[in-house]
Formats: structure tokens, sequence, C-alpha cells
């Protein structure tokens, strides 16, 4: 393989355009990773042509766009990799043609629509090719003090977890509202990151029981004069209990569907304090607010986990994440998050669904195996992914 690793990006609008401006454009200006975006593609070819025009600026030479991802497989045979930022119900599909083009594959999250959807990438995957998922929250600088707090004991043994995030949100938000293409509302989009996070800081989740629910089944094109309705099929509020394995009870809340005071609550208690992520870490004998609990951190670590973590200094989340892709395509790094991981992620949000299907507490290993997923099933018929046996975890 030659040293500068060749890379496509596929699906050039939104996240896909912080990954080239946010994240190969911040390793490229500080010289960190040895790569190049060769080829763009989005299937709106104004998007296209936008994203090739602003690469052009900073890597000087502009990428080659299409709006197919067979034509640009076929046309970019020197392309080791893709990069894949398209919607959810596109996900399997596109990343199963790169794969079997033998290409490597960082995918933004969740890795499928259903968890069917997520094996049949699994299963597309050859061996010697890299698959990564793209989970870049747990590689902030706060979140990698608040793990190294747990770890070490600050807060004694953990018992409890607090997530709850309540607001109302009235404006569209395109194909994220329309559960045939997302999958799922806020809890499944936004919260796969926050599985994330729960297994990364306190461990594996055993099972749940959750409620999901559709308030404002509505929302508007002109959300300030509540003007312009339009129908929506995802959900806009779950709330669960967590039990996870090693004895942790967590209590999960989502919704965007309450006017008036909103709020955030994010905390970890343990035997002997807490750390929350707006004011730091507490216990019996100290006090550390978030900057000094990342201080602590960060003059903890060695000078060589701290280039591991944050390459010459950056602290860009999808820039760290594009880097370690990137070196464990070229030098055969470990990855944080590979697919098993990323599908083990998405199980938990899924599970969110299930439970409220089922009216009953579901096992998060169940989920991830296939043998519960009722509320999965019109989507994967209608995908024709219902036959694709899930891979062995």
């Amino acid at each position: 393989m030659s040293d500068r690793l060749s890379v496509g990006l596929i699906g050039c609008g939104g996240i896909g355009s912080y990954h080239a401006e946010g994240g190969y454009k911040q390793l490229w200006e500080a010289n960190v990773g040895s790569f190049s975006l060769d080829a763009v593609c989005d299937v709106n070819a104004s998007v296209a042509e936008k994203a090739a025009g602003e690469v052009e600026k900073w890597q000087g030479k502009r990428p080659q766009v299409y709006t197919d991802v067979e034509r640009m497989l076929a046309g970019e045979k020197q392309m080791a990799a893709v990069d894949i930022c398209t919607d959810h119900r596109s996900h399997h599909d596109v990343a199963g043609a790169c794969l079997q083009a033998g290409k490597h594959v960082t995918i933004e999250k969740p890795l499928g629509i259903t968890m069917r959807a997520a094996h049949a990438i699994l299963r597309a995957q050859k061996p010697g090719l890299v698959l990564q998922v793209a989970e870049n929250y747990r590689r902030e600088p706060h979140e990698r003090a608040i793990n190294w707090a747990v770890k070490q004991g600050m807060i004694g043994k953990p018992r409890m977890l607090y997530w709850t995030d309540v607001g109302e949100r009235l404006w569209l938000w395109g194909w994220r509202d329309d559960k045939s293409i997302a999958g799922g509302g806020w809890s499944m989009d936004g919260g796969v990151h926050f599985a994330d996070l729960f297994r990364y800081h306190i461990g594996e989740i055993e099972s749940l029981y959750s409620t999901a629910k559709t308030y404002a089944p509505v929302r508007y094109r002109d959300h300030e004069n509540l003007a312009g309705p339009v129908p929506i099929s995802v959900e806009d509020t779950t709330m669960a209990v967590l039990t996870f394995k090693n004895g942790v009870t967590g209590q999960w809340g989502s919704t965007s569907a309450a006017p008036g005071l909103g709020f955030s609550t994010r905390f970890i208690y343990g035997e002997e304090g807490s750390v929350s992520w707006r004011e730091g870490l507490q216990n019996r004998r100290d006090t550390l607010p978030m900057p000094e609990l990342v201080k602590l951190f960060m003059t903890s670590i060695s000078d060589d986990e701290r280039e591991a973590m944050f390459p010459r200094g950056i602290e860009e989340s999808i820039a760290t994440e594009l880097n370690e892709f990137i070196e464990a395509v070229l030098h055969g790094g470990d990855l944080e998050i590979d697919g098993v991981e990323g599908l083990k992620d998405e199980a938990v949000c899924l599970a969110l669904y299930e439970s409220e299907y089922a009216g009953a507490p579901v096992s998060i290993e169940k989920v991830e195996k296939c043998e519960i997923e009722a509320s999965q099933a019109d989507l994967n018929a209608e995908l024709g992914l219902s036959h694709v046996k899930p891979v062995p975890l």
C-alpha cells in the first residue's frame, strides 16, 4: 500500500462537509496523517461540487466529483478507503458495495438503519479490511477525563447514571424526521453517541425498560409562527431504566416535545462522589470543575499517550477519529470503535423501541442477535433484509 492513503468521501452535506472541513482539513494543516481526499460523491451534484471546491482550497488539488458510488469505485482504482456520511437508510448498501470492492471503510453512526442492516455490513467485511464506526464523542478531552476519573476510582464504585435532556424542537430536520430513512428519532440518531458513552464509562448494559412516544406528530416549515405543518414519523420522547451488568442502574430520558423551560442533567454517581458533564468532579475530599479535571487528566498521562489521543495537540474529535482510521489502514493501528462495537452501541438505542413495542424489559444481547426485533420488522421487510443472518459476536 502507498504511504499516502487515497480517500473518497461519500455524502457531502451536513456531517460529510464537517468531516472534510473539521476533520481532514485540520489533519492536513497540522501535517497529521498521510492521506489525500481524491474523490467526493453525493446524489446532489451541486453539493458534491461545492465540497470539492472547499477541499481544493486547502488541499491544493480538487477531488474528482461523482453522483454515483459504483461509478466512483470504478473510476478511482487507486482509492483505498472511503468515508461514508450518507443517510441511515443507505448505509448498508453503500458500505456493502465499498467493502465488496475491497475498500477500507469508516462510516458515520449508526452503523445500520436496523440491526440486520448492521449485520449485513459486518458480513460484507472481508479479512484485512478496516471497518470503523464514527463515534467521536468519547474522544473529546472532557470525555477522556471523565473516563479516567471513573476508572481511577475517584468517585468510588459506580452506582447510578442519570442522563436526561428536555426541550422542544418545532423545526423540520429533513430526512431525520422520517423513520423509513432515519430508523428512529434523536434517541437513535444522537442517542447512539450517548449509548457509546454509557458503555465506555460504565460498562455493558444487560437490559433496559423503556417507553417511546410521539407527543408532537408534526413539525413546521415556519416554526416561529407554527405555520406549514409537516407530519413526522419518528418518536420525540423516550424514557428508560438501564440495568448494567456490573450492577449500575441508569436513568436515560430524552424529549423534544417539552415546551417551556428545558434542562439537561448528566451525572455518574459512585460510592464516594459524582462526576457531572457540566460541574465536573465532586467527592468527599475534592471539588474539581471540569476544566481542572481535564487539566489533571492531561498531566497524568504520558507524552506518548497524549500524542496518541490528541496528535500534535489536535482536540477536534472528528479529526482524531479520522486520524485513527488512516493510521489503522496504513500501519495496522487499533480501532476503538470497529463494526462490532458500533453494532453494540446501536443495539442499546434500538432496544428503546423494542421495549416500547413489547411493553416489557428487553435483553440487549437478544437485540444484538436479532432475537428481539419486532419494531424493526417492517423496515427489514421493506429493505429486503429479513433474510440477513446475524454475525456471531
